[in-house]
């Protein structure tokens, strides 16, 4: 008994070494160590792990930093880069960059021209870091029709800014001596060069001596006039701005980083993993905010305490990731909007009106009570209809993006004077999926777009689409204005695009369509889109639908692209994700539609249909060719065999100037059977970028007018190999131009 007693007496001590002995067995050498401060600073900049001071501290040497002391103070540096700021919450780093930069001189007494060249580079091959292409950009400033690029190992971007126009304070515009540029995925390093056309021009070089090329961080830019004329664009003792960087913790994707549970950097519970262009990182999950490189580092938000960004007007909890919101007791209806939550219930209100003394409170309550259950049922009908559209989830979703929370959601009796109770006059469009009203919303014109079936697929879509478009701003997609959730089926608010679809653009009867520089330019806008939904928005979004008539123009000929009610958001994490098929015969994935396995080159395939069908102004979903081919095996045939001309429209022929077997191998190279095989739609955009620059810039460099079969088979033969021939992005009269010797 005693013995037991004392056992029992020795059991905390126990359980307390075999915990101190599984702590010490368990291999987390990401962590920091005990003895490592976790917010160690260098002046101003705190320094928090994974980065450190101390090599040490560090999660590996490269997020090793050193605090210099200089002249000026003190600097913090990672191998040769300054670093003016970090963010481990959003895995970013500003480093200091120097211009490149470019001066004229002339002799006052010869009038002997010259030109003083720093070209400055950059290597962060050694680094944890990638250039930003989301947060930083390329700046040509200069008025000599100068070509400026920013070179990496593997790419190439420049432009030729002259001064044709008047130049505007904050407005950058290639015609006024200002021209920017995105970069590309996983630049590492650059390079400046300069190379000028034209420096016979003493005047202009007079007035505009100065030509600049950087990188830099976006919203640090800001044109101004004096840029062109002196040196106001940099200190001329420390010649340097801002650039964003990206960092990851190791080049391996997360599922490759869990499998090593000792190198795993998401230590923090409540912590994700997310794949990125530098490589894996940590965020904290929705709802909690911290470092999610540190055990514990991940606090929980308390959302009712910041009721700017989660508005609640009736009473707010906080929970762990989340909160509620709820009406106060003895109150109900919406508490997600400013005097949604009312006194009582229905039943409530009926008995108070029942309530009363004498003949006349029964005659008030017979006349009125008619009018008041109408309005009781159609209050309930539009509360039943707002809760099976999913608007409590929809309210809070879009709620805490202050931008659009005012205006997003629009009531029905506002759709219906805008629309004179959608009468048939004001239909301008529809289709199997519904009907499009053209409507007058105070100073808007607007496009409402009604479903046809009220079927909880088609709700599911609706509400897809605004949750999509909600996050959603570039200038080439078309701009989600609102939604209507107090009808059976919702309602969509979008701005009206005036000028129809590319496909009736395109498809018009007679020889003459739209022009091949339209052409091309279009499909360069619809490449900037979906590169945007792929790549910068802020959830990668997947369109599943991209054809023709999904491209609406405006009276400008700009591409908006629409319809995003089979869109998906994928997290940055997945690779690709099992839906139900969606899409339109003809520019369907045909890998999709076999596996399921919905991914981003799915887009990319549709894209390349659309390519080749603003080439050869074929119809994708009616074209059979007499073997009974579809139009993208027809036409890779054809190219292959070294006939084009047999395919490709004739007014795209008459008005090319030799770029078009370029654009027809791009689209072969989209249109490849295995997705892995096609590139991403930023690639495709750059190819698209350059060859329209290149076309403009140098007019007087053309490839072949017309293609031989032995000609056409030489370049076919690399159909296979297209990832390399495209992306080189050049010809090879391009090539030599640019390899040529300048001043540097």
């Amino acid at each position: 008994m005693e013995f037991s007693r004392r056992l029992l007496l020795c059991l905390p001590v126990v359980v307390w070494v075999l915990a101190a002995a599984a702590a010490a067995t368990t291999d987390v050498p990401m962590s920091p160590r005990p003895d490592c401060p976790t917010n160690a600073g260098c002046g101003d900049i705190d320094v928090q792990f994974p980065f450190a001071l101390e090599r040490r501290c560090a999660i590996n040497k490269r997020f090793h930093l050193n605090c210099k002391t200089t002249a000026g103070g003190t600097k913090l540096v990672n191998g040769k880069l300054e670093v003016m700021n970090i963010s481990v919450q959003h895995n970013k780093a500003w480093i200091k960059t120097r211009i490149s930069r470019q001066r004229y001189n002339e002799s006052a007494i010869k009038g002997k021209k010259s030109l003083t060249t720093h070209g400055e580079s950059m290597d962060i091959t050694s680094t944890p870091y990638v250039l930003s292409r989301h947060d930083s950009k390329v700046i040509v400033l200069g008025c000599n029709r100068i070509v400026g690029y920013i070179i990496s190992n593997y790419y190439r971007v420049g432009c030729s800014p002259i001064c044709v126009e008047n130049p505007v304070n904050g407005t950058c515009n290639p015609n006024a001596g200002c021209c920017q540029l995105d970069l590309s995925k996983d630049v590492k390093s650059t390079e400046a060069l300069f190379v000028q056309v034209n420096i016979n021009n003493s005047q202009i070089w007079r007035e505009h001596p100065w030509n600049y090329v950087t990188v830099m961080e976006r919203k640090a830019f800001n044109f101004s006039t004096t840029y062109l004329t002196s040196t106001a664009f940099y200190d001329t003792n420390n010649a340097t701005v801002p650039v964003v960087m990206d960092w990851g913790i190791t080049k391996k994707k997360c599922e490759d980083a869990k499998k090593l549970s000792k190198d795993y950097a998401c230590v923090s519970k409540n912590s994700e993993c997310n794949n990125t262009d530098a490589g894996y990182t940590c965020n904290c999950s929705n709802g909690y905010k911290g470092n999610p490189y540190l055990v514990n580092g991940c606090k929980d938000i308390n959302e009712c305490e910041n009721p700017e960004h989660n508005p609640c007007y009736g009473v707010c909890q906080n929970s762990p990731g989340s909160f509620q919101c709820r009406c106060p007791r003895g109150t109900y209806g919406n508490p997600w909007t400013d005097g949604g939550c009312v006194k009582g219930s229905s039943a409530g209100l009926s008995i108070e009106l029942g309530v009363g003394s004498g003949g006349i409170c029964f005659l008030v309550l017979a006349l009125i009570s008619p009018s008041i259950m109408r309005k009781i049922k159609t209050r309930k009908i539009k509360q039943k209809f707002f809760k099976q559209n999913h608007g409590l989830l929809l309210q809070q979703l879009i709620s805490r993006n202050a931008n659009i929370s005012e205006r997003m959601i629009i009531t029905l009796r506002e759709l219906e004077k805008a629309t004179n109770k959608f009468d048939r006059e004001r239909v301008i469009g529809g289709g199997g999926h519904g009907i499009v009203f053209k409507g007058d919303l105070g100073l808007n014109v607007v496009a409402i777009k009604k479903s046809k079936i009220a079927v909880q697929r088609e709700i599911n879509e609706f509400i897809n689409e605004v949750v999509v478009l909600s996050q959603v701003n570039h200038r080439n997609v078309v701009k989600l204005l609102g939604c209507c959730l107090e009808t059976e089926v919702p309602l969509l608010i979008y701005e009206f695009i005036s000028n129809g679809t590319l496909y009736h653009h395109l498809h018009v009867e007679g020889p003459i369509s739209l022009s091949w520089a339209d052409r091309l330019r279009i499909a360069l806008e619809v490449a900037r889109a979906l590169s945007y939904l792929h790549s910068a928005a802020s959830m990668p979004i997947f369109h599943r639908n991209i054809k023709t008539t999904n491209i609406l123009l405006d009276d400008n000929l700009t591409a908006k692209v629409s319809d995003f009610g089979a869109s998906r958001y994928i997290k940055i994490d997945q690779t690709g994700v099992t839906t139900a098929i969606q899409g339109t015969i003809g520019y369907l994935d045909p890998m999709y539609y076999k596996t399921s396995q919905l991914t981003d080159k799915s887009d990319v395939f549709s894209f390349g249909v659309v390519l080749i069908e603003l080439l050869t102004r074929k119809k994708p979903f009616f074209y059979q060719s007499d073997n009974g081919d579809d139009l993208v095996s027809h036409f890779t045939s054809l190219l292959i065999e070294g006939r084009p001309d047999d395919i490709i429209d004739p007014q795209v022929m008459e008005e090319e100037d030799g770029e078009i077997l370029e654009v027809a191998r791009l689209a072969t190279w989209c249109t490849k059977l295995r997705g892995e095989d096609r590139p991403p739609m930023r690639e495709v955009e750059m190819t698209l970028e350059n060859l329209i620059f290149m076309k403009k810039q140098f007019p007087f460099i053309k490839t072949l007018r017309r293609y031989g079969p032995n000609q056409t088979r030489d370049h076919s033969k690399s159909i296979e190999l297209v990832t390399n021939e495209a992306s080189r992005q050049y010809t090879m009269e391009k090539e030599i131009l640019l390899s040529a010797t300048y001043p540097r």
